[in-house]
């Protein structure tokens, strides 16, 4: 293989390294280049792309692990009173 040439599964992880911007200079170059001649993976490139703008913009708040713990007792609480 190549210097540029890199294999369908490296290209995804570098993917989604570069998601998270851990991806280095030359590992972008490399997935660019594998883009220019593997659809499949340009495709998945793009919906991954997607998908990371969706999450980020969503605005998902998530409970803390107290909150979480406070609630799950409240509910077991509740439970018992009905059974």
């Amino acid at each position: 293989m190549g210097l540029f040439n890199i294999k369908c599964n490296q290209a995804g992880h570098i993917c989604d390294k570069s998601q998270y911007d851990e991806a280095k200079f030359w590992e972008i170059l490399k997935l660019k280049i594998h883009h220019l001649y593997c659809e499949v993976c340009r495709k998945h490139s793009k919906r991954n792309a997607t998908l990371t703008q969706l999450v980020k913009s969503s605005k998902i708040e998530i409970l803390d692990q107290q909150t979480k713990e406070d609630i799950q007792r409240q509910f077991q609480k509740e439970l018992a009173k009905h059974q």
